[in-house]
């Protein structure tokens, strides 16, 4: 990454208002990475054209292979909307369902996701589930209908069959959004209910013997009937649900590198038509129709056999323009749109045999995915500073306690959450969602610096200086040495010839074996662990001491045992699960490459070096030690596949118990057993899970 890039991402990284953490949910083979391809490329981090085929985020060669996500990765992008400069740091989640452990990890540190539904096979289990991840980490998410090139080209549906078939599957999306919000509502009754029944068994057990015999024959509440509905109409739940007027859901096709959403059509046909932009973003989507005699926008589309504005103003140009280029290649047309859109293609383009090329060529520039999803994704998803009090409080409640039931100090804790500052007096809170193994080699510190010109010049004549001495010292030998010794010398170093049966001309000479020196075995590069974090407050510097608060760790007892004001440190008073560390290196993650950096505002997600010994799978970090440890992640599969694992040769075992050590911390659902019997036992997600598991141990 140049410096140019890194300068301006440190520079936006101060600025919390403007930056989002998103993370790519959906069904497994529902285009996320290549929606991710897409939103890279706009940065000029990959070609347009590789969008796509690339999979940028997919760094690992058995996610090539299989052409699926296993391992969330996150990159960081620079957006410009309108006035403003955004951060994105966006992270590419895995869709199968033995890998929605990587999810949690993902979901936990972000603000806000994008869900993507393919357009045809609509909502699936793992959409299902995701959604429901969201829910519980109570993160706002928008919706991308992806993949509506395959209504044209697989289903053959007209634009109107396609228009009643997208608005079947928003419904279907907003049926799991609605059903977890009913369960949501309905659990926070019933608990009012049980703390009102407690409240009034205590106080009818306060009240004397005599009231409680007099009152012994009757049951309370006998004649009540319970309505289940009420909390469900008081509750407002209309900003929960995805609808294209109010902006939170894309149309797209990322493989074909177009995206659009309402907004933007009604944009452009208010300066056609003359018709105010508000009202047409209200009547785009949905049951109206243009009456062309009275030149006004009406209700009632269907009723009276009319097309919907949605299918007469949208849809039918993306089908006309799919027949011109792709169905008949009618080259006249295809030049006549091109010429009323302004678009102008390259003739290696137009010339393609293939006429999907010259179709991303055209709907790129008319209508680019990018631009659309990136700015309903700074316009509608929440910025760091406008998390709510709920998840703060969510996050810091662990285990059964209540947050009221957690000290004052760290109750106090809460501000700094919620105003997500980066003053110097601001504690440091910093949540570690996973490990991730990466080679040290691919570390920024023992990377190769690209020599500049001057240094390349003075290596040169280095070079060239120690070649004329070498010369000169040879020469100089030659001409002493006399020529009796010379010939002894001859004699005892005289190369061994090797004759090579059937080969023509000269035998090979080859030197004894003694005469070759050995190779020198480079040292094997070990992995080292880099955590995947976020800073929730403070600012976090490299060579910092902080704590590492493990689960189990009890504010108020730390609090009783270290003294007042207590920072981390070497000499700190031994406390049961806290433990004092100092943060070596932290980086930018910037999908296959990191970036190293000196330091961290809040808001920001991040890596860091120099934890594999302090943290297992995740943690929580701090400068304080009212900082209690966040609520565990919430895990949607359970590791079910039990395998015992042995090595080929007995004497491998040392390696085999590292490398299941190394590989249960790097994943967040394995986990590792050893039996009563001694036998190594692996546990899990899945086979496909398990067979990503045992190529990580061969390797």
């Amino acid at each position: 990454m140049g410096h140019k890039g890194l300068d301006k991402i440190i520079a936006l990284q101060k600025n919390p208002a403007n930056i989002r953490n998103l993370c790519i949910l959906a069904h497994v083979d529902h285009g996320k990475t290549t929606l991710a391809d897409c939103l890279v490329a706009s940065n000029g981090i990959i070609s347009s054209r590789l969008a796509g085929k690339l999979r940028y985020l997919d760094s690992r060669e058995d996610e090539q292979l299989r052409g699926i996500t296993m391992k969330s990765s996150a990159i960081s992008l620079h957006y410009a909307f309108g006035e403003k400069e955004y951060l994105l740091n966006l992270i590419d989640s895995p869709g199968h369902v033995d890998f929605s452990s990587e999810v949690s990890t993902a979901v936990r540190l972000c603000d806000g996701a994008i869900v993507i539904v393919d357009a045809v096979e609509g909502v699936c289990p793992q959409t299902q589930a995701v959604l429901r991840q969201a829910w519980l980490e109570n993160i706002r998410p928008v919706l991308v209908l992806n993949k509506m090139d395959r209504l044209i080209s697989e289903l053959k549906l007209t634009s109107l069959e396609a228009f009643t078939h997208l608005q079947k599957i928003l419904e279907q999306v907003n049926a799991v959004t609605g059903a977890l919000f009913t369960s949501k509502v309905l659990e926070e009754r019933a608990e009012k209910e049980e703390q009102k029944e407690k409240k009034e068994q205590k106080e009818r057990d306060s009240s004397g013997s005599q009231a409680g015999e007099s009152h012994a024959g009757e049951t309370p509440g006998a004649d009540q009937v319970y309505d289940w509905s009420a909390g469900l109409e008081e509750t407002d739940d209309s900003h929960l649900y995805f609808s294209p007027d109010q902006g939170n859901v894309v149309f797209a096709s990322a493989i074909d590198g177009w995206g659009f959403s309402i907004q933007q059509f009604a944009r452009i046909y208010s300066q056609k038509m003359g018709i105010r932009e508000e009202v047409l973003c209200k009547t785009l989507w949905g049951d109206f129709f243009l009456n062309a005699k009275a030149k006004k926008i009406m209700k009632g589309a269907q009723a009276k056999g009319k097309k919907p504005l949605f299918v007469q103003l949208v849809l039918d140009n993306i089908w006309t323009l799919y027949d011109a280029v792709v169905t008949r290649r009618d080259k006249e047309k295809v030049e006549k749109m091109m010429t009323s859109l302004g678009v102008k293609v390259m003739a290696r383009d137009s010339r393609h045999s293939d006429p999907k090329v010259l179709l991303s060529a055209i709907c790129s520039q008319w209508l680019p995915i990018s631009q659309a999803v990136l700015s309903m994704v700074c316009e509608k998803l929440p910025s760091p500073l406008d998390i709510s009090t709920e998840r703060v409080e969510r996050l810091m409640s662990v285990g059964a306690r209540q947050f009221d039931s957690l000290p004052e100090r760290t109750q106090e804790l809460k501000n700094a959450f919620v105003q997500c500052s980066s003053e110097a007096e601001a504690p440091v809170i910093v949540f570690v969602s996973k490990m991730f193994a990466v080679d040290a080699k691919a570390l920024p510190q023992n990377k190769q610096r690209p020599l500049t010109h001057e240094e390349l010049a003075e290596r040169r004549e280095q070079a060239r200086q120690r070649h004329a001495d070498r010369m000169a010292a040879n020469q100089q030998a030659q001409s002493s040495a006399g020529p009796a010794q010379l010939s002894s010398d001859t004699q005892s170093t005289q190369p061994a010839v090797i004759k090579i049966p059937g080969g023509e001309g000269d035998p090979i000479q080859m030197e004894s074996l003694a005469a070759v020196k050995e190779p020198e075995v480079e040292e094997v590069a070990k992995d080292t662990f880099v955590a995947f974090a976020r800073v929730y407050s403070g600012v976090v510097r490299r060579g910092q001491k902080v704590f590492i608060l493990g689960p189990k760790y009890d504010p108020a007892q730390g609090l009783n045992m270290l003294p007042e004001g207590c920072m981390a440190s070497d000499s700190v008073p031994e406390v049961p699960h806290l433990t004092c560390c100092t943060l070596d290196s932290l980086y930018l993650l910037m999908g296959r490459e990191l970036e190293e950096l000196d330091e961290v505002p809040s808001g920001n997600v991040l890596g860091i070096g120099g934890l594999e010994d302090f943290v297992l799978k995740s943690a929580t970090i701090s400068t304080s030690p009212a900082c209690p440890p966040f609520i565990p992640l919430n895990f949607e599969a359970t590791p079910i596949v039990r395998v015992a694992i042995e090595p080929k040769h007995p004497s491998e075992m040392p390696k085999l118990v590292r490398g299941m050590r190394l590989l249960n911390q790097a994943d967040p659902c394995a986990e590792v057993l050893i039996q009563e019997t001694g036998e190594h036992v692996l546990v899990t997600a899945g086979e496909v899970h398990l067979q990503r598991c045992l190529d990580d141990l061969r390797q």
